[in-house]
């Protein structure tokens, strides 16, 4: 099943429904294709994980088949984003039978607190996972104060 339309399935390969590939009767060798188009206009959220240590928070975000020329990442004032395109182009010897992977753009932004220390973010993207550092900022830090006696 398709996460996105629930009700669209689409049968892969031969002696699916009726013994057709498509589950048609008429034979046909394509395979059944959703109604929306392939490229999709409105960019992917990629799924985020955040975690927070003591020193800082890490991102880790899902990007699969981008590389690191495809990503960009920006800073502007408290926003930090993330920008990646990703294509996946069928070989030209061969015909796609199913998709549910569609390629396209990844967009996902968040607003930084005071806390984060800006200068020191850093990333890395790995085997299609991206991890950003944000390192907590000295002043967000816990500090003991000695106490002074007079």
């Amino acid at each position: 099943m398709n996460q996105e339309h629930p009700s669209v399935s689409v049968p892969i390969g031969r002696g699916h429904a009726n013994g057709h590939a498509n589950g048609h009767a008429n034979g046909d060798d394509q395979a059944t294709s959703p109604s929306y188009p392939v490229s999709s206009p409105v960019p992917h959220t990629p799924p985020i994980d955040i975690h927070e240590g003591p020193d800082g928070l890490v991102l880790e975000a899902d990007l699969p088949g981008v590389s690191q020329g495809q990503l960009s990442i920006q800073l502007e004032d408290n926003v930090l984003s993330l920008h990646a395109r990703v294509d996946h182009p069928a070989p030209e010897d061969a015909r796609v039978l199913h998709e549910e992977y569609r390629p396209g753009d990844f967009y996902r932004s968040f607003i930084l607190s005071d806390e984060v220390e800006r200068s020191k973010i850093s990333a890395e993207l790995k085997n299609g996972v991206l991890k950003l550092t944000l390192p907590k900022a000295e002043r967000s830090k816990t500090r003991r104060i000695e106490i002074k006696s007079s």
